[in-house]
């Protein structure tokens, strides 16, 4: 018996990985976080398996169907929305089975910036103008940040950033951000990523709050702060260069 931890994708049904997809098929148990899993993504369970939607469930009455289906020799489908990775809340449930003796392994997924990035239609790593990405988020409602995790901290390089579970704050955001990046940087925000409510709004620091509050968004939306929005003079990778194809 084995609990697979699946990332389930950004939202879309489609963009669950294959690999989790088949796991996902040959489950008997499904434990799901109802209110950002698509019900879609259910109908590849197999028939007459056990659905427990754990949207409004404690982390012990979790890891105690888990424990409960170890016992009863039964795989487990444990879907995760975007990427087990990040933001995920896979730490605790793992230490917990770990205690417990219960095996699981991680189906990776699509994580919710790379969505964003796609609504975009934007590369994050653009040379010459960003070559790194920081992905994180604010405390409000949440865990607190560790000391040194602030975003005036991890802005001071002017990396890229991408925000999760922010947009609630944008208004704090944009105050923390500015010193470092300046009013006229630019940003997106993408709500609903990959999803057919899907809401992309483009601004800079000057003006994205406002456009975030008259379009009503304050969940399930990703932050995007950085010139590689924008950029459109830059050299070319050396990947595809003709000194790399002569080499």
């Amino acid at each position: 018996m084995t609990v697979h931890f699946i990332g389930a994708g950004p939202g879309a049904a489609y963009l669950i990985t294959v690999r989790g997809r088949d796991v996902l098929a040959a489950s008997p148990v499904c434990l799901y976080a109802g209110s950002l899993v698509p019900d879609e993504l259910l109908a590849h369970c197999p028939a007459g398996a056990k659905l427990v939607n754990t949207a409004n469930m404690t982390l012990d009455g979790i890891v105690a169907e888990l424990v409960a289906a170890h016992r009863d020799g039964l795989d487990v489908a444990r879907l995760h929305s975007g990427d087990p990775s990040v933001f995920s809340a896979v730490a605790e449930q793992m230490r917990r089975l770990d205690a417990a003796g219960v095996p699981y392994d991680v189906v990776p997924g699509v994580p919710a910036f790379s969505a964003a990035a796609a609504a975009l239609n934007r590369e994050l790593t653009v040379p010459g103008v960003g070559q790194t990405v920081v992905l994180t988020r604010t405390s409000a409602r949440a865990t607190p940040m560790p000391e040194g995790e602030d975003l005036a901290a991890l802005g001071s390089s002017g990396a890229t950033m991408v925000l999760h579970l922010a947009v609630n704050r944008i208004e704090q955001v944009v105050d923390e951000l500015l010193p470092n990046y300046g009013p006229d940087c630019p940003v997106a925000v993408v709500a609903a990523a990959s999803r057919d409510d899907e809401v992309v709004l483009r601004g800079t620091l000057a003006d994205i709050a406002g456009r975030v509050r008259d379009a009503g968004i304050v969940r399930t939306a990703v932050i995007v702060v950085g010139e590689v929005l924008t950029a459109a003079e830059f050299p070319d990778s050396h990947l595809y260069s003709a000194d790399r194809c002569r080499a």
